[in-house]
């Protein structure tokens, strides 16, 4: 019988006494041992992972590029004005308007700008609502199964088959949003069933592995088994699907506002487009007024790419293999049994 094993005449054990190893190698460790660890563990691993995909790096420069522009980029930039330059002058000939100006003389670049927070207050409210509601109904589903499965699998089955675009319209002519994240809200009503359904389907499948089985065998409670157990696993799909969620909700927010559904009180992308378009006729005159609508379609564009570009590199950073090359503070042992990736 070696020291560990627990010992049938009643008398203590080695390990009731000092506790696990673990237990006696993190009392033994000193605390700011532990905080590097946690930090190269939680931080700078998976910033290295991800820095090693080239996607990642594309796809994380544009994010953060307008990101600023959504926060920094407002108050560098003072807002448009009516009449502070001339009528539609064209881009890349007064540098103090380098994208040209409107019908207004208000400058294009400045519209842009302040338009942006508008923008990204809507994906993220699209975010937090689609993927909020998927992955807690998605995943209770999968996991209990049964009449919750049920019950759940059945709302969502009731959702989706609802007409997303004209309960859209419907619902921003009864409510008349003009918050960004009321409308990025409404917009993304109808996304999280479908999602919901993929994530359960997921669940399903990995409810019977063994690491859930011996999660259960010890005692441990549901939400912390779907939470660190689960979870992780079926991380990389939400990711990428938030970033899905989030182009959706751009494109179809700027549609709604170019048909004039959604009423528009501000600065936004869309407004932009369907203002160049009905006040400056940019298709029947693109030499005049193509410019107007041009550089807003070349922002959801880019935001879009730079969005699904580094939800696809961050794939990599919950791969264990791979955390454990890059990290650190794991022996070099245990990197190789990693092996090549």
């Amino acid at each position: 019988m070696s020291e560990n094993e627990p010992r049938s005449d009643g008398g203590v054990t080695q390990e009731s006494i000092f506790g696990t190893d673990e237990e006696v190698e993190r009392r033994r460790t000193p605390p700011a041992e532990r905080a590097r660890r946690a930090f190269d563990f939680y931080i700078a691993t998976p910033f290295r992972v991800a820095w090693s995909d080239w996607r990642t790096r594309i796809g994380g420069v544009g994010v953060l590029f307008y990101l600023l522009m959504g926060t920094v980029g407002v108050w560098l930039v003072p807002p448009p004005q009516i009449n502070e330059g001339p009528y539609y002058l064209q881009p890349f000939v007064d540098w103090s308007m380098p994208l040209g100006t409107d019908n207004l003389g208000r400058g294009v670049f400045k519209t842009l700008v302040h338009s942006t927070p508008a923008m990204m207050k809507m994906a993220l409210a699209g975010i937090v609502f689609s993927i909020g509601i998927a992955v807690l109904v998605g995943m209770i589903a999968g996991y209990k199964g049964g009449v919750v499965d049920t019950v759940l699998m059945t709302i969502a089955d009731v959702f989706i088959t609802l007409p997303g675009l004209p309960l859209i319209i419907v619902l921003a002519a009864i409510f008349s949003p003009q918050d960004p994240f009321i409308v990025g809200t409404i917009i993304a009503i109808d996304q999280w069933p479908g999602l919901a359904r993929m994530l359960r389907s997921q669940v399903l499948s990995l409810r019977e592995e063994d690491f859930v089985e011996a999660a259960r065998s010890i005692g441990l409670s549901t939400p912390t088994i779907v939470g660190q157990e689960l979870v992780p696993k079926v991380a990389p799909f939400v990711l990428v699907s938030a970033a899905g969620a989030a182009v959706a909700v751009i494109f179809q927010s700027v549609a709604l506002y170019f048909i004039g559904v959604l009423p528009f009180n501000s600065f936004n992308w869309g407004v932009m487009m369907q203002l160049a378009y009905q006040q400056g006729n940019a298709i029947s005159a693109p030499g005049r007024a193509g410019h107007w609508m041009l550089f807003p379609l070349l922002a959801i564009s880019g935001v879009s790419f730079s969005l699904i570009l580094f939800s696809q590199g961050l794939d990599r950073v919950f791969n264990p293999r791979l955390l454990a090359r890059h990290s650190e503070t794991v022996p070099e042992d245990e990197q190789d049994g990693a092996g090549d990736l």
